[in-house]
């Protein structure tokens, strides 16, 4: 028996992967997000599945469900939303599950920053503007930031910033980046990026709160934040350049 963590994706269900898909389709128990996973996934279980929505429930709960799936010698989906990498709170999960000596493996999805880069029709990593992408959020009441990883920090560098989580202090955002990437910075927020009521507002850092005010989203956006946004007088990567002598083009000329 083996508990199978699976990163759903950002929200459109046909952005499953196909790893993803075989493993649902092979698993009598499936536990899902039910908040934010699209139902149309589970289309993907066995029909006499066991399905538990883990939206209401704590994590003694949820452990308590993959113990009993354990001495049932079932495997277990775990779909989470996005990839598992970032936000997923699977570390305490995988971590009940190692002190119960029950075996798991992770299986990635596609990240909501790169749904949102999509939306916005961008490149994140722009030659001469923008080469590093830094994945944060700000502190809140289900988890503290540590110490060293703030906003003005990580605005400090010029990188391309997805902050997540943190819509509601959009505000707060604004008047901390402004300082370092200026007013005319190009800035937007992805709300449920590829749900069928995505939405996108593209802005500057000084008119991003206006543009949020007049349209709000409450959760599931990302602000996206630096000139990669909207690159303008950017030069072309080496990388297929004419002069450039790579491993497979061989000697220009």
């Amino acid at each position: 028996m083996t508990v199978y963590f699976i990163g759903a994706g950002p929200g459109a269900a046909d952005l499953l992967t196909l790893r993803g898909r075989d493993i649902l389709a092979r698993c009598p128990v499936c536990l899902f997000a039910g908040s934010i996973v699209p139902r149309a996934m589970l289309a993907h279980c066995p029909a006499d599945a066991l399905l538990v929505d883990t939206a209401p429930m704590n994590l003694d709960q949820i452990t308590e469900a993959y113990a009993l799936a354990h001495e049932a010698g079932q495997d277990v989906a775990r779909l989470h939303s996005g990839d598992l990498s970032i936000y997923s709170a699977v570390a305490e999960q995988t971590r009940r599950l190692d002190a119960l000596g029950i075996p798991w493996v992770m299986v990635p999805g596609v990240p909501a920053f790169a749904a949102a880069a999509a939306a916005l029709g961008r490149e994140l990593t722009v030659p001469g503007l923008a080469q590093s992408l830094v994945l944060t959020r700000m502190d809140g009441r289900a988890s503290p930031m540590p110490p060293g990883e703030t906003l003005a920090a990580f605005a400090a560098t010029g990188a391309t910033l997805a902050i997540h989580l943190a819509i509601h202090r959009l505000g707060e955002i604004v008047d901390i980046l402004t300082p370092h990437y200026g007013p005319d910075c190009p800035a937007a927020i992805v709300a449920r990026a590829t749900w069928p009521d995505e939405r996108v507002m593209r802005g500057k850092l000084a008119t991003l709160v206006a543009l949020h005010e007049a349209d709000p989203v409450e959760r599931t956006a990302l602000v996206m934040v630096g000139p990669a946004i909207d690159p303008s007088g950017f030069r072309d990567s080496a990388l297929y350049d004419f002069d450039y002598v790579r491993r497979f083009r061989g000697q220009a000329g």
